[in-house]
């Protein structure tokens, strides 16, 4: 069966989908859409089955526009427009899926029958609280919408969350019960010239910003930011790295489906490394990543505001991708481990999932890629994959990128393997 694809965002992550989601012989048509026209007009001269459209995310009827007669949309573009986007995706009667989650969705939860504060968590941190509003409305809102369709939305499908959620999920099958899951994240591929992320420099200051979140004892907390140091020399790594607690999804994720997905995990935590922790780490602890508003010198000026200002961007064309390379990187390594912790037939484990894929230049070489899109927009595409070949089938409602069967999983991580993505598992005695 023919599907049409619309891909909203063209940045680093959508343009990567877009250009697998072009070799894919079900799809018959890909609708490129961003504000950016420029953007636009350079992912769809790069590939044979695309349209592209301008589209106001700020505008639910500029997306409905842009989406009638999609078979599946994708929305690679910043939080804040989630709403927007699953509003028009349920107008034309779509199935959804969102690279990241939403923090935009807390007022539609307060305003909800299901609000009681009594049952939230009790959070240091506002934005863990907005984060936590907004999955639930994610899940008990949106979820009974998709359902009457006959449509499906899957969110959290980049490479963290999506993949590493993945991972997870595939982690449990050699677990009887778990008790404690880690995420580990090193970003190490490391530029020769100053370029801290490898991705969105905002998104990455604003999850810096945050306190952590965690799964801890069978609640939700707050973390601190930058805290709880673990080391890791895992036998590829040439040096004991340092992992922190990080603001990321996947706690979240675990923490709400711990019994049906997770074996009744009790504790779940991200940690991350490499060079955007380390150049961040001293600004959080100066205040350097506060968005209050503050005077100096007789200016008024925005900590976070000015930060980001000096950021340079993400490379996203083969031009700027290529001058990396050509530079030669001082690091092109990393890490995507997965440790859970459990019993198996009455026996302590350790089930350690290691990810392997293609590093920064390997990327470049089969894609033109940098290695962050390659995993991340791959990731995505993955998803994509098992919604256009069918493997969701019969499926509707909200789910997150860690709520796939065991099949659904075996899939993903075969479709993974043509792309050089994947799985090495040990199962350790504890």
């Amino acid at each position: 069966m023919s599907k049409k694809v619309l891909v909203l965002g063209v940045g680093a992550q959508g343009s990567a989908a877009a250009k697998r989601l072009d070799e894919e012989p079900t799809v018959t048509e890909i609708v490129c859409a961003d504000y950016d026209m420029n953007a636009v007009n350079k992912i769809v001269a790069e590939l044979n089955k695309a349209k592209g459209v301008q589209v106001d995310a700020h505008d639910v009827n500029s997306i409905i526009a842009a989406a009638e007669g999609a078979d599946l949309v994708i929305n690679a573009l910043p939080l804040e427009c989630t709403e927007n986007v699953l509003d028009a995706t349920l107008a034309v009667k779509a199935d959804y899926q969102d690279y990241a989650g939403t923090i935009s969705l807390d007022q539609m939860w307060i305003d909800s029958e299901f609000y009681d504060p009594a049952n939230e968590p009790e959070f240091e941190d506002p934005a863990a609280l907005k984060w936590w509003r907004s999955l639930s409305a994610m899940y008990k809102i949106y979820g009974p919408k998709f359902e009457e369709i006959g449509k499906l939305a899957i969110f959290g499908t980049g490479s963290a969350p999506g993949l590493i959620c993945a991972a997870t999920n595939y982690s449990m099958r050699y677990l009887d019960t778990c008790d404690t899951i880690y995420n580990f994240v090193w970003e190490g591929a490391i530029a020769k010239r100053f370029q801290p992320f490898w991705w969105s420099p905002v998104t990455a200051l604003n999850d810096m910003s945050d306190m952590a979140i965690a799964w801890e004892d069978g609640k939700f907390v707050n973390t601190p930011a930058f805290g709880r140091d673990l080391k890791r020399q895992y036998d590829y790594m040439e040096e004991e790295i340092t992992f922190r607690e990080h603001c990321h999804d996947e706690p979240l994720h675990y923490g709400f489906n711990a019994d049906t997905y997770f074996k009744g995990c009790k504790n779940a935590y991200f940690k991350y490394a490499g060079a955007g922790m380390d150049f961040c780490k001293p600004l959080y602890e100066a205040g350097l990543l506060s968005q209050e508003e503050e005077e100096f010198q007789g200016h008024k000026i925005v900590p976070f505001e000015f930060i980001l200002s000096h950021i340079p961007h993400a490379p996203k064309y083969e031009e700027e991708i290529k001058s990396f390379v050509d530079e030669g990187m001082a690091v092109d390594s990393g890490c995507m481990v997965i440790e859970s912790y459990g019993k198996k037939d009455g026996k302590d484990v350790l089930v350690e999932v290691h990810v392997s894929a293609p590093g920064f230049v390997e990327s470049f070489e089969k894609a033109k890629m940098t290695g962050e899109m390659y995993l991340t927009g791959q990731s995505g595409y993955l998803y994509s994959k098992l919604f256009i070949n069918g493997d969701l089938e019969g499926e509707s409602g909200v789910i997150s990128s860690d709520m796939l069967t065991d099949a659904q999983v075996d899939k993903f991580f075969e479709y993974a393997a043509e792309l050089d993505i994947t799985l090495d598992t040990k199962i350790k005695e504890q």
